[in-house]
């Protein structure tokens, strides 16, 4: 194990001692990142790995002082616990069916990421109830020596997110999406069960290590009756 693992993992137990010390509560605002940062003495990539794993846990939820995150049914989703678990968190009975699973070439992803790997492909359905489908992920990760491990995995029953920090080792640092207003084509509609031309959402998000390396690229169809775009600003943060 590296220094910088050891060290990570160190903060992320004390953290967890504290909360289940009752020291943070339920609610209880963790202090920011250069705090943290300041008082065991590392950097701030350090303190964000170990509130990655925090997350993950389900001991934390992070969010940024002014963002924008997803909803299901007006509940917020942290997709670092992997959205199915999310959305169960809340109430909702959700399955994954998996559509497609294994190596893919993909030129202009490869491109535009500077990755000369080719990439795991799984792409999922998710059901609502187990019957109605209400989103369609294509998610990608770069096939590597480290992920390789995902390729005996069943993901109908496991958490992706769950499995690269786990089976990988890997762990999100920083993360950017975009979400537009899409219709849908012939073979989405057939997948979902909908009209061709229907209006989803279509989000596509990028997820890096603290390194700045892609971990995975993320394209998902979201059924706008479920999920939604939810915007805070914070303009005291802004300001410090």
């Amino acid at each position: 194990m590296s220094r910088q693992d050891s060290a990570y993992l160190r903060i992320c137990n004390a953290i967890e001692y504290d909360i289940r010390a009752g020291k943070f509560r339920h609610g209880h605002r963790l202090p920011g990142e250069h705090w943290l940062a300041q008082h065991f003495g590392v950097s701030r990539m350090t303190i964000r790995q170990a509130l990655s794993e925090l997350a993950r846990k389900q001991l934390i939820t992070t969010r940024a002082g002014s963002g924008s995150y997803i909803t299901f049914d007006n509940q917020h989703l942290e997709w670092t616990q992997g959205w199915s678990r999310a959305m169960t968190l809340h109430g909702a009975r959700v399955e994954a069916r998996v559509l497609h699973f294994g190596p893919l070439d993909d030129p202009e992803l490869a491109a535009r990421f500077q990755i000369k790997s080719r990439f795991i492909a799984l792409d999922r359905l998710r059901l609502l109830d187990g019957t109605r489908a209400i989103s369609l992920e294509r998610s990608r990760i770069p096939l590597n020596a480290e992920t390789e491990a995902l390729l005996d995995i069943d993901f109908a029953h496991e958490s992706l997110m769950d499995a690269l920090s786990n089976r990988a080792g890997l762990f999100p640092a920083s993360s950017e999406e975009w979400i537009e207003v899409a219709r849908l084509r012939t073979e989405e509609a057939h997948l979902l069960e909908r009209a061709i031309g229907e209006a989803f959402l279509l989000s596509r998000r990028v997820t890096r290590d603290q390194k700045g390396a892609l971990i995975e690229h993320v394209s998902s169809l979201l059924d706008p009756s479920h999920f939604r775009l939810h915007i805070n600003f914070d303009l005291n943060e802004r300001q410090k």
